[in-house]
């Protein structure tokens, strides 16, 4: 396996890679089959039930990211993406949270995709954080960054 990208020597996906792409798998069909008016607290009770599952140290981060996102982005929706607790608009994902302990990396990821208006003059910016513990500093800053991703 490549250190670098995860996948086999034969360019096949890693066995991280094939869970995580099961897991989204059964979170689409999970999504088709609920009710619209249980849809969204369904959802938030995977991410909290996923959250639930981390080892301390992620859980803790996770919590805290959670707690975050919910009281300063309240448009944005808790669900699995990737088997990990994500946050989307009308659907689409915008900012998301992977465990290091279940991808089997050093330090957790928080990140943004495309969705997030985080685009700048510069035309450089960053869109994934690596996250081991939230201090004040960095509980401001994802609190910022939420609020810009979502302006």
């Amino acid at each position: 396996m490549s250190a670098h990208t995860g996948t086999t020597s034969t360019g096949g996906f890693s066995e991280e890679e094939r869970a995580a792409m099961k897991e989204r798998a059964a979170e689409l069909k999970k999504e088709a089959t609920q009710g619209r008016g249980n849809k969204a607290a369904a959802a938030e009770l995977d991410v909290l039930a996923k959250i639930d599952e981390m080892e301390a140290s992620d859980r803790a981060v996770a919590e805290r990211i959670h707690a975050i996102i919910t009281a300063n982005a309240p448009e944005l929706s808790p669900k699995l993406w990737y088997g990990q607790p994500a946050y989307a608009r009308k659907g689409k994902v915008v900012c998301f949270f992977r465990s290091g302990q279940v991808d089997k990396e050093r330090y957790s990821t928080f990140g943004f995709t495309t969705e997030a208006n985080l685009d700048d003059d510069s035309g450089l910016w960053p869109t994934s954080y690596a996250v081991t513990e939230l201090g004040d500093k960095a509980e401001k800053a994802i609190t910022a960054l939420v609020k810009k991703a979502t302006s």
